[in-house]
């Protein structure tokens, strides 16, 4: 299986923007520019992108866990925060906070921590980020 997305750039790094496109084509030509990113501009920005994939995946990953533990929950709500800091002369991505809120009927706290936990670590897209990642789990 493979998806895909592309961005376009035009112009400088702070007068220029782009936009960016998915496969499915729920983003088409979304805008993105410097102040998308570093400022509070209009549009789209990488990092927000990589927040909605974390976060839906582990969503994902965090039912397909809980049904093989026969639970079916009610709902997942996880939120990504994603971190980007200057470093070495330029930025990097350092830390992605996870924030779940779940209700699951019949699930004790000791194993709703750890089917949670388990979700991040095998989340494909946590395997694949290289930032430390973080996560807050509440049952409902």
């Amino acid at each position: 299986m493979k998806r895909s997305a592309n961005a376009v750039w035009k112009g400088s790094i702070k007068e220029g923007s782009g936009v960016v496109s998915t496969q499915s084509g729920i983003l088409d030509e979304t805008q993105y520019s410097f102040k998308s990113r570093f400022e509070s501009g209009k549009g789209t920005n990488p990092e927000e992108l990589i927040g909605a994939a974390h976060s839906g995946c582990y969503a994902m990953a965090f039912s397909l866990m809980l049904g093989e533990a026969g639970y079916e929950p009610n709902s997942i709500d996880a939120k990504a925060e994603v971190s980007l800091v200057e470093a070495d002369g330029g930025f990097k991505v350092d830390k992605i906070h996870l924030t779940v809120q779940a209700d699951i009927e019949g699930i004790e706290q000791d194993e709703f921590e750890k089917l949670a936990e388990e979700a991040k670590k095998g989340c494909p897209i946590s395997k694949l980020l290289n930032a430390e990642i973080t996560m807050e789990a509440t049952l409902n």
